[in-house]
């Protein structure tokens, strides 16, 4: 059987870092409050007014294209899951292509919130287990601090900016992804939303006094839904595939909330040390966090593991996804931003 496989990853991550410390000279916040409630140290931000999703998105391409020694070239297509792209249209994937000069590809991007990655790594494997096409990169990237409100403290206290990438290829040896299970409920749109900017409310003086081009949500109603759609997706998967926790050598939750991850962790019955987590260094980055887990893990994966992934966002929109691990990690470094904080802790 043709399976997608993951062959490569590769992140981009901006220098600049919001500290909780900075947060409490904004809003009436402090260190102990944001980290007892979501586990977030710092988070990383893209303060340049002029670089965007696709500058991100296009240097974690290059970054794995660089460790694979693969021409842009080689690419066939290019899925960017994102909701913050540069502009309306054209779209991130296009921009994208033009920088890396991937220039036998196609591409679009695919909105989905904080469940993006997971959709469009979905979408992409169609494409390769058809027989299409042999090279997908899938992106995940946002620009969050683009949209969000820094005078309201229930959501700036939790965005940061990032991007990932994974390269998928085919391989018909066992590995690869093996299930996905994506779901969506429409019905509750505006317990997590931006209200303004698309067609229903264009851009006016009156939506931008509002504050209504900023990420609004409806903090405990998101929880709640949040961890039981992310807990159901991955034992689900886990049930339909026949694995237990002691089967899975990794839980890739999205990192939105430290709670949230623990509680998908306690449903999957599996150890706090086979969870990826990075939320404290970047926060939500959106449809970049699992992407870029994978990447600060890869030094520690090997061919065969058993990984879920799962996600939740706007929309809503929730899933999980069960990957078996094609290659062995310790080929790679551990990335020098990781490295450097072993050092100095």
């Amino acid at each position: 059987m043709r399976r997608a496989a993951i062959t490569g990853v590769g992140y981009y991550l901006p220098e600049d870092r919001m500290t909780n410390a900075e947060l409490e000279t904004l809003v009436d916040t402090s260190n102990e409050w944001i980290i007892s409630r979501t586990g977030i140290h710092e988070r990383r931000i893209l303060r340049d007014p002029e670089k965007a999703t696709s500058y991100m998105a296009t240097r974690a391409a290059r970054n794995l294209l660089e460790k694979k020694n693969i021409s842009p070239d080689e690419i066939d297509l290019i899925i960017v899951g994102t909701v913050t792209p540069d502009m309306v249209f054209p779209a991130t994937a296009c921009l994208v292509q033009a920088e890396l000069g991937a220039t036998n590809a196609w591409g679009f991007d695919l909105s989905a919130a904080c469940s993006g990655f997971l959709y469009a790594l979905s979408t992409g494997a169609q494409f390769i287990t058809s027989g299409t096409y042999k090279k997908v990169l899938v992106i995940g990237a946002d620009k969050m601090s683009a949209i969000i409100d820094y005078t309201d403290r229930t959501t700036c206290i939790l965005f940061g900016d990032g991007a990932g990438a994974v390269l998928l290829e085919p391989d018909d040896s066992g590995v690869g992804i093996v299930d996905s299970l994506l779901q969506m409920d429409g019905t509750k749109p505006d317990l997590l939303c931006m209200l303004a900017g698309g067609s229903r409310r264009p851009a006016s003086h009156e939506t931008v006094d509002a504050r209504q081009h900023y990420v609004y949500q409806e903090g405990r109603s998101v929880f709640k839904y949040a961890v039981k759609g992310m807990a159901d997706a991955a034992a689900s998967v886990m049930e339909r595939n026949g694995l237990t926790g002691d089967d899975v050598a990794y839980l890739v939750p999205h990192q939105a909330n430290l709670r949230i991850i623990d509680a998908t962790a306690n449903r999957m019955e599996i150890d706090t040390d086979k969870v990826m987590l990075n939320i404290s260094r970047y926060g939500n980055t959106t449809a970049a966090t699992i992407p870029l887990c994978l990447s600060d893990w890869e030094h520690k994966l090997r061919t065969g593991d058993n990984l879920i992934l799962a996600a939740f966002g706007g929309g809503f929109t929730w899933g999980a996804t069960y990957v078996k691990w094609a290659y062995d990690g310790s080929q790679y470094e551990i990335p020098e931003h990781l490295r450097s904080e072993m050092a100095h802790s």
